[in-house]
């Protein structure tokens, strides 16, 4: 009989606010951890609510009708999150994603957008802002977000095929609407739109070839992401990864490909160009071939976790501070010694520990801190 492990134990409260130091410091425009990583990229879920429920992310059997969200209260204002994203600029962060869950589904999100764009960096350049959405309701926001100072957007798609698109999404939305958001997205100006899709064996590993055939020669770049066990809801097996060297090499048998430089030496996606210039994709291999040693990503949960690594199991909680009166110098500073402490290395130690590593800890849901 086929099981699946359901937490019983909400990791969302596993989490204590950062001490802060008696001795406070001003942010200098750059920290490092304690293996030598900067603090540059911020990840900033907006909600826990999502209206899809991917089998890799919010499968129905823990998601379902009866399945409690954060209530209204827990989870931060708009200014409550400008305010610590300032600080984070001030400490070098360069690159700001807005995240969910779904986070169009957050009401007037063009209004946070707005204010985190009026952040400027410490040397005067402005922020890099972007936001991850799996597209539903793109084509009505893409517009609104450009207006408010949006940069770019990254779309999830995990199939073109209608029916392996709504077996994936498991609520039966078309395809087709998301393809409008991505097009509403480009005509809006969007910058280069990035498209995601989550390689699942047996699912929609199909679905390879016929998206990089779709995407090749347009302006959008086709990531694909290794099936990843974040959280403890998806039941993740290593049996169902499809490894990025698979993809590529699948691609390249039809249609050949070189491999290129990384625009910058922190980013997760590897890059191959189509031999005859038509175009690139991207593979982010977080289960076959780790890349800790560059994450330079700190993460916001929903309702204020600072979260040092995307497999994380707790979190420090910067809405206690925020709302028991600390000070701005008090928040950049607790933040501060949280970043110098960092050791965070998971997928690492997966990789030398073999994926039974997987199901040692619970861990906090992808749903709550965002990809």
């Amino acid at each position: 009989m086929n099981s699946r492990f359901i937490p019983i134990v909400d990791l969302r409260s596993l989490n204590k606010a950062p001490a802060v130091p008696a001795n406070l410091e001003s942010a200098k425009g750059f920290l490092s951890d304690a293996l030598g990583r900067p603090l540059q990229d911020l990840r900033i879920s907006v909600t826990d609510r999502c209206n899809f429920r991917c089998v890799y992310c919010m499968p129905k059997e823990v998601f379902g009708p009866d399945y409690r969200y954060l209530p209204h209260s827990n989870v931060l204002s708009f200014e409550e999150i400008t305010r610590i994203a300032k600080i984070f600029v001030e400490h070098g962060v360069r690159k700001i994603r807005l995240t969910g869950g779904e986070p169009l589904l957050r009401k007037n999100i063009e209004r946070l957008v707005e204010m985190l764009s009026a952040l400027t960096l410490p040397d005067g350049q402005a922020l890099d802002l972007a936001l991850i959405t799996n597209g539903s309701l793109l084509a009505q926001k893409a517009q609104a977000l450009k207006n408010a100072g949006l940069k770019r957007v990254t779309v999830s798609l995990d199939a073109l095929d209608d029916p392996t698109f709504r077996s994936m999404n498991d609520v039966d939305f078309p395809v087709a609407d998301v393809l409008r958001g991505i097009d509403a997205a480009h005509q809006a100006g969007l910058g280069q739109i990035k498209i995601n899709m989550v390689v699942k064996k047996g699912m929609n590993d199909h679905q390879i070839l016929p998206m990089a055939r779709h995407f090749k020669a347009t302006p959008f770049v086709l990531r694909f992401i290794e099936f990843m066990d974040v959280g403890t809801s998806n039941g993740w097996k290593m049996d169902d990864v499809i490894s990025s060297a698979e993809v590529i090499r699948r691609i390249n048998a039809d249609m050949p490909l070189e491999e290129i430089e990384p625009n910058y030496r922190s980013e997760t996606a590897e890059r191959w160009r189509y031999r005859d210039g038509s175009g690139e994709i991207g593979v982010i291999s977080s289960v076959t071939k780790a890349f800790c040693g560059d994450c330079t990503r700190a993460r916001l949960s929903t309702e204020g976790r600072l979260i040092t690594c995307l497999f994380a199991s707790r979190g420090h909680d910067l809405r206690a501070l925020l709302r028991s009166g600390k000070n701005d110098a008090e928040i950049s500073t607790a933040v501060a010694h949280v970043w110098r402490a960092r050791t965070d290395r998971y997928s690492e130690l997966r990789a030398k520990n073999t994926a039974d590593m997987a199901q040692t800890e619970r861990r906090i849901e992808m749903s709550y801190i965002g990809g």
